[in-house]
């Protein structure tokens, strides 16, 4: 077998000026569609959270699937959570010191408490292979191809270098101000430079809900 690298990514060190921070929690349940409360609990404690560039909410996903279980998908639906879960920032630099002293804190999330522990900042992530969970549009309620081709514009916008773009399912969100639509999306084949690029700024609206953040793709 025949393998060779590229030198340039071997030799690529992820910059730390965004990075994710993790906080060990304590809360048996939350609602499938805990986007906004979870926000608002959050921003209780760390007010310029929702306006701060490139800071950003990793929506609790829990598992797909296992053991012949599948992962809930009505909004009301309960999400059991394990003690691995995790509660998860994406935050400039300059933020870390703030946000660490959410831990010893304690969010009520639509009657649900969760109770929030000790924190790890985790750098960005090594991938070529990128995906969002859910990602909004300017436009709601696009069809596939034209949320693709939107997509396609907001990362060459960004001046970003990829090979693949693929639209999944779409996830649906509650606010007090009405239904957000989203879509998930994967991007292939990026630089390591590009890919880092991508998960620092994310695209599109609503980070703070979990919306445009980037993370790998683990099934390439």
């Amino acid at each position: 077998m025949y393998w060779q690298e590229d030198t340039e990514d071997q030799q690529f060190e992820i910059p730390r000026d965004v990075v994710d921070l993790q906080f060990r929690i304590r809360c048996p349940t939350l609602p499938v569609d805990h986007a906004w409360p979870l926000f608002q609990g959050i921003q209780q404690h760390l007010p310029w959270f929702g306006s701060e560039e490139d800071s950003g909410l990793h929506l609790i996903h829990g598992a797909d699937s296992g053991n012949g279980w599948e992962r809930p998908q009505g909004a009301t639906d309960l999400l059991h959570l394990s003690r691995r879960t995790r509660l998860t920032l994406r935050l400039p630099e300059h933020r870390l010191e703030q946000a660490h002293s959410l831990s010893g804190k304690s969010l009520e999330v639509t009657g649900h408490l969760m109770e929030i522990g000790e924190s790890k900042v985790r750098p960005l992530s090594r991938s070529n292979f990128l995906y969002s969970r859910y990602l909004v549009a300017d436009e709601p309620d696009l069809e596939e191809e034209a949320f693709i081709e939107w997509s396609v514009a907001q990362l060459k916008q960004m001046q970003l270098k990829f090979k693949k773009v693929l639209c999944g399912k779409q996830s649906d969100f509650r606010t007090p101000v009405g239904l957000v639509i989203t879509r998930s999306l994967m991007v292939a084949d990026l630089p390591y430079e590009d890919a880092v690029k991508l998960q620092q700024h994310g695209i599109g609206p609503l980070r703070h809900m979990g919306c445009g953040l980037f993370i790998p793709q683990k099934s390439f």
